[in-house]
């Protein structure tokens, strides 16, 4: 570990940083203006390809070679190569999608003390306006010679993309084009994360006959049994920790519901999605299987109860998000610690659900860590972030990422 803090502190001590951390500073409002700039064009999941065109063109426009794979990622290096042709890169990666989208530019704002508003300023405005500033930099004013990351900014991050972006860029037909990962999610410096937590997602749905709530009163009904279904499985569930503290962490969230077309009508569809998720495999195998038997249950009793036409049901996977993780002694791990020390940065290691999980569950060194400034309310329409202090979640970044090219991971 001191040589480890040693070879940071000179990292941080070279010309090539030194000059960059203060080109940081010296733009922050260019910097600040890239991320209202591209908050303002919607970029909700299956719908990223306006923002991924406008993020590619401003990678050209600072001097990288960007272009679209068929998943819709943006992947932008450096021409001529900065590392031996063939040789493993190092990936810098922020996801472009949105769990909510502007409706107009004015949706996204700037508040009389800085602060920005709007859905996605934060998550992931935030990272990707630090993508922006890496391509930047690294033209302006190069931190190392003779060697650079390749940038990326990912689509299926959020909601159902499933991790998409990251799939595709990690699929097993090309396992040694990357030789570590830097995600960069969100605001704050406060955590690394370095274990995925696994989730599974599933789709509900219950039909039936439907009609007249009087006259055809009896009938089965999709939305009682689907309501039936969701109480039955929230009282058998494993939910938070164990009860004496230990234990692996677990949760559920029934997110959407929906069903029915008018109060006096009985419906002939119920749906609901819902997201399990544990830091344990085999706990999250136990819920999806308590689901589906809730779900049988509920469907029995509805049945029971109908004087007339039945219900039937299915549930279907949706979604899928691996785990995995790195030892705390990893090299990576050690890295970020060392340059957490060195800025006076007290960071937690964490378990999250991230891009980063599809890295680590085959295996490859990553990290999900945020950009810098603070943000809240992701995934509303209350979502800030404030972009006072983003300068030294920007020279973690460097600091963190200078070592890797020069380092193995």
């Amino acid at each position: 570990m001191p040589l480890l803090a040693q070879s940071v502190a000179e990292l941080a001590a070279s010309a090539g940083i030194k000059t960059a951390v203060e080109w940081f500073r010296r733009e922050r409002g260019w910097i600040n203006e890239q991320q209202i700039k591209l908050c303002r064009i919607p970029g909700a999941t299956f719908f990223e390809q306006k923002r991924a065109e406008w993020i590619a063109e401003k990678f050209k426009s600072l001097g990288w070679d960007a272009k679209m794979d068929r998943a819709g990622n943006v992947i932008a290096s450096l021409s001529p190569p900065r590392a031996p042709q063939g040789n493993p890169a190092v990936a810098v990666t922020a996801h472009l999608d949105t769990v909510l989208a502007p409706r107009t530019p004015e949706d996204i704002r700037i508040a009389p003390d800085g602060r920005l508003f709007g859905p996605g300023v934060s998550d992931n405005g935030a990272g990707l306006a630090a993508l922006v500033a890496l391509a930047a930099v690294w033209k302006a004013v190069p931190p190392l010679e003779g060697a650079a990351p390749v940038l990326i900014a990912n689509v299926g991050e959020e909601g159902e993309g499933n991790l998409s972006g990251m799939r595709y860029l990690c699929r097993a037909a090309s396992p040694t084009r990357f030789r570590a990962f830097l995600v960069l999610d969100g605001p704050s410096t406060e955590h690394i994360t370095y274990r995925a937590l696994a989730s599974r997602r599933f789709d509900v749905t219950i039909t039936g006959p439907g009609g007249h709530s009087w006259s055809d009163y009896g009938v089965g009904n999709p939305v009682h049994a689907l309501s039936r279904a969701v109480t039955t499985f929230i009282d058998v569930a494993p939910n938070g920790e164990a009860p004496n503290g230990s234990g692996p962490r677990s949760s559920f969230n029934f997110g959407i519901v929906e069903g029915g077309s008018s109060i006096n009508s009985i419906p002939s569809e119920a749906r609901a999605k819902v997201d399990l998720r544990s830091e344990s495999a085999e706990r999250i195998d136990r819920m999806a299987a308590l689901l589906s038997s809730a779900v049988e249950r509920a469907i029995e009793i509805e049945n029971v109860r109908a004087s007339g036409g039945r219900v039937t049901g299915r549930v279907k996977e949706i979604g899928s998000r691996p785990g995995g993780g790195l030892p705390e002694d990893a090299p990576i791990i050690e890295c970020m610690r060392a340059v957490d020390a060195y800025l006076g940065i007290r960071s937690q290691l964490d378990c999250s659900s991230t891009d980063a999980n599809i890295p680590l569950s085959l295996g490859i060194p990553a990290v999900s860590i945020g950009a810098g400034g603070q943000g809240g309310g992701a995934h509303s329409a209350s979502e800030w972030f404030q972009p006072e202090g983003r300068e030294l979640g920007l020279r973690r970044i460097l600091l963190a990422l200078a070592w890797l090219l020069t380092n193995e991971a």
